[in-house]
């Protein structure tokens, strides 16, 4: 099983940038579709990697962790129809389900890993800011742990708030990080580490960097879903 992810599926994702359309996709499916089962083979590795830290998270498979290559156009401007990257999210309960997870993003400049949790439901953003702040050492205490802050930085968002959120106090001293809509984790990866044999060791070691910021996220999931 491939433990890297092979120089033809850059291929195909460059060249399906500039052919974007259902014509090409067709005439190339054959290529995808193998394409695609080398991408959920290299997930099954990745996830049984996962299952050594985060057994919760490993209660998934490829095919329920792998995004669908087609876009909604429904309600986009953009009618492009296909997606140019490969992309999986690796959770319990796949890519559909509301834990927070793992994240695979492999597009042509545009590698990186991910986790955390994107956009969450209201009542999950609310469980997630009161876990935060009942315990706000010890996610500083995460944060600031060696590994997080060699792969990931001090970055947990992108999309804050300008004030602080209704239901807390606007003097708690750590308000900064109430103030995301999304709690998640970045690092953008040069697409050459992705076509060597130790992609899969550094997937293991940016993963599991994450994990307690992962297992900390899911207790507030545990709530909501209670």
């Amino acid at each position: 099983m491939a433990i890297m992810i092979s120089k033809e599926t850059f291929r195909f994702l460059q060249q399906l940038k500039l052919n974007n359309d259902k014509v090409w996709f067709d005439a190339n499916r054959i290529l995808y579709t193998q394409l695609r089962k080398d991408f959920e083979d290299f997930l099954e590795i990745v996830i049984s990697e996962i299952g050594q830290f985060d057994r919760d998270a490993a209660q998934t498979t490829a095919k329920a962790s792998i995004f669908r290559i087609n876009r909604d156009i429904r309600f986009s401007n953009d009618k492009m129809p296909y997606k140019t990257n490969f992309g999986a999210f690796i959770a319990k309960g796949g890519r559909k389900g509301i834990n927070s997870g793992y994240y695979i993003h492999v597009e042509p400049g545009e590698c990186f890993l991910a986790g955390g949790i994107y956009m969450p439901s209201a009542p999950m953003l609310k469980a997630i800011r009161e876990e935060i702040y009942e315990n706000i050492d010890e996610f500083k205490e995460i944060l600031s742990a060696p590994a997080f802050v060699k792969h990931f930085g001090n970055r947990i968002g992108e999309d804050k708030l300008k004030s602080a959120p209704r239901g807390f106090p606007k003097d708690f001293v750590d308000m900064d990080y109430l103030k995301y809509r999304s709690y998640t984790v970045i690092k953008s990866e040069p697409d050459s580490i992705y076509q060597k044999a130790e992609f899969i060791k550094e997937v293991r070691e940016v993963f599991t960097a994450m994990t307690s910021f992962n297992q900390f996220l899911n207790r507030a999931v545990e709530e909501v879903e209670r």
